[in-house]
C-alpha cells in the first residue's frame, strides 16, 4: 500500500516552475505579498492536487501597502500625547538614549532584554529627535506591518481577498494591537517580525518546495527574539510542527480516510530534509539573533555569551516583586486584568487614560471561534484549522511554562491577533450568510470605537465616562 501511494504521488502538480531547485528569494517575496495559499481542491486522493484561483500579485501587493499606510497613518495621529514617559517607556527609551552616545556608559540599562528594538528606537530618536514622537514612531511602522501580516497570514489560510482583509480589520480593532503599536515598548516589535514570520511559514506549509519561504520565516523569527525572547515562541512552534509531522513521515503513518485538506499528509515537503530544518529553523535564525549584538558588543565572544546569560537569568528568575497589574496566564483571554498604562487628571472631570485592555467584542467572542477551531483540528483534520490552533495556543501556553511569577496582560498580545483569524475562519463557514463576517466587523469597529477614549491619551474622556467602561472591579 506504501508503495503505491507513492507511485500516486509522482501524479501531483508541481508548486514551483522549477521542480529540482530553489526559487530566488526575489520570488519567494513575490509569491508571498500575492498570497498563494496552495490549496487543493477537493478532488480525490488519486487525482492531482490542484491549485486554487489565487489573487494576482499585484492587487494583493497594493492592498498590502494600502492597509500598511492606513493603518500607519492611523496610529501616528496624537502620538505624541503625553509628551512624557509611559509606563515601560521610562525603561526603554534611556536604554535606547545610551546606545547613541559615541562611547557606550557603564553599567548597561535594561540588559535584560535583547537589543534590536532598542536599536529601533535609538534610530528614530537619531532622526526625529529625543521627544515623543522621536520614541514612539518606530511602533507605528511595526504595528502596522503586524496588521499586513494578518492580512498575509488570511490570505495563506482563505486564498481570498474578502475573508483576509476582514481578519486585518478585526486585529487593528483589537485595543491591544493599538494601544502597543503607539508606545516605546518592546513587545510591538517582536510581534511585527513575529507575524511577518508565522505568514511566511503559513504560505510555505502546503507547498511541495517550502524551503525559501521556510528560510525566510527563519531569518524573521531571529529577529524577532532579538526584540525579546517571547519571539521565540512561534518559532518553537514551527520547530515542533516540523518534528511531529517529519516523525509521522517516518512512521509511515497514514490516514485511512484521507482527505486534501488533512494537516498531515505523507508526501509533505519530500525534498525538505534534516540539514535544510537545521538551516531554516536553528542557522538563519541564530544569524539574524546574533547580528543585533554587533553593535553593542562587536565581535567579542565572552561578552555576548555574558549577555546571553544575563537575558537568561532575568527572564528566569523568581525572585521579582508583586506589581498593581501582574495578572497570570489563565486570566488573559477572559481581560480580567488591565494595566492602566497612564491615567492623568487633566482637569476637574477630565481624564487621559491608556489602558491595555483589548476590545471585548473581539476577545470573548473568539473564544467560542477558537472552540471550534479545535473541534474542527480533532474531527476534521484541517490544515487551515490546525495552523490558527497552533499559532493562538502556542505563544499564550508557552507563558504556562517559564518559571517566573510576573506577568501582565500585554503578553497575551500575539495569541489575542491571532484570534481574528479564528474568528474569520468560523464566519465565513458554509452556510453562514456573506454578509454575516462584515457585519461582524462592523461590530468589532463599534467596540473599538466605544473604548478609544481610554485607549488614546489625546482623547481623554470624564470622570464618569472612565467609570462607566470600567466594567468589572478588577478592571480599576
Amino acid at each position: 500500500m506504501w508503495r503505491n501511494y507513492h507511485k500516486r504521488r509522482g501524479t501531483c502538480a508541481m508548486l514551483s516552475d522549477s521542480c529540482g531547485r530553489m526559487r530566488s528569494m526575489k520570488s519567494v517575496i513575490h509569491s508571498f505579498l500575492r498570497g498563494e495559499a496552495d490549496l487543493p481542491r477537493k478532488t480525490s486522493p488519486q487525482k492531482p492536487l490542484e491549485l486554487p484561483a489565487v489573487p494576482k500579485m499585484s492587487r494583493s501587493a497594493v492592498i498590502a501597502v494600502a492597509i500598511f499606510l492606513m493603518a500607519h497613518l492611523a496610529l501616528l495621529i496624537g502620538l505624541t500625547a503625553p509628551e512624557k514617559f509611559v509606563f515601560d517607556e521610562v525603561h526603554y527609551v534611556p536604554a535606547a538614549r545610551q546606545m547613541l552616545a559615541p562611547v557606550m556608559s557603564q553599567p548597561m540599562l535594561n540588559p535584560m532584554h535583547p537589543p534590536l528594538a532598542k536599536e529601533l528606537i535609538a534610530a528614530s530618536i537619531a532622526t526625529f529627535g529625543d521627544n515623543a514622537l522621536g520614541w514612539r514612531y518606530p511602533a507605528t511602522l511595526f504595528g502596522a506591518l503586524a496588521i499586513v501580516a494578518i492580512y498575509l497570514c488570511g490570505l495563506a489560510l482563505f486564498a481570498a481577498q474578502g475573508p483576509a482583509i476582514a481578519a486585518a480589520l478585526i486585529a487593528a480593532f483589537n485595543q491591544m494591537l493599538y494601544v502597543q503599536a503607539r508606545i516605546a515598548m518592546l513587545d510591538i516589535f517582536a510581534l511585527g517580525f513575529g507575524l511577518l514570520a508565522t505568514a511566511a511559514f503559513m504560505h510555505g506549509f502546503r507547498r511541495e518546495r517550502p524551503h525559501a519561504l521556510f528560510a525566510l520565516a527563519g531569518g524573521l523569527f531571529g529577529c524577532a527574539a532579538a526584540c525579546k525572547w517571547s519571539g521565540l515562541f512561534p518559532l518553537g512552534i514551527c520547530i515542533v510542527i516540523v518534528a511531529v509531522i517529519r516523525l509521522m513521515q517516518g512512521w509511515r503513518t497514514l490516514f485511512a480516510d484521507a482527505r486534501p485538506d488533512d494537516w498531515y499528509r505523507p508526501d509533505l515537503w519530500p525534498d525538505f530534509r534534516a540539514p535544510h530544518v537545521a538551516l531554516c529553523f536553528a542557522v538563519l535564525p541564530a544569524m539574524t539573533y546574533l547580528a543585533a549584538f554587533i553593535p553593542l558588543y562587536g565581535l567579542s565572544l565572552p561578552d555576548l555569551i555574558e549577555g546571553q546569560r544575563r537575558i537568561f537569568a532575568d527572564n528566569t528568575t523568581t525572585a521579582i516583586a508583586g506589581h498593581t497589574y501582574m495578572s497570570s496566564w489563565p486570566s488573559w483571554p477572559l481581560l480580567a486584568r488591565p494595566v492602566w498604562f497612564l491615567f492623568d487628571m487633566t482637569a476637574e472631570d477630565s481624564v487621559s487614560a491608556i489602558v491595555f485592555l483589548g476590545n471585548p467584542l473581539v476577545l470573548w467572542p473568539a473564544l467560542a471561534a477558537l472552540a471550534i477551531v479545535l473541534r474542527d483540528v480533532v474531527v476534521a483534520r484541517r490544515w487551515d484549522a490546525f495552523l490558527i490552533a497552533a499559532f493562538y495556543f502556542g505563544p499564550w501556553l508557552a507563558w504556562a511554562l517559564l518559571p517566573r511569577t510576573l506577568g501582565f496582560i500585554y503578553y497575551y498580545l500575539p495569541a489575542a491577533t491571532a484570534a481574528s483569524l479564528a474568528l474569520v475562519y468560523v464566519l465565513r463557514r458554509n452556510g453562514l450568510p456573506r454578509w454575516l463576517l462584515w457585519a461582524y466587523v462592523g461590530l468589532a469597529a463599534i467596540g473599538f470605537a466605544i473604548m478609544l477614549p481610554i485607549s488614546a491619551a489625546f482623547i481623554g474622556t470624564s470622570m464618569q465616562g472612565f467609570n462607566r467602561l470600567m466594567l468589572f472591579q478588577s478592571w480599576i
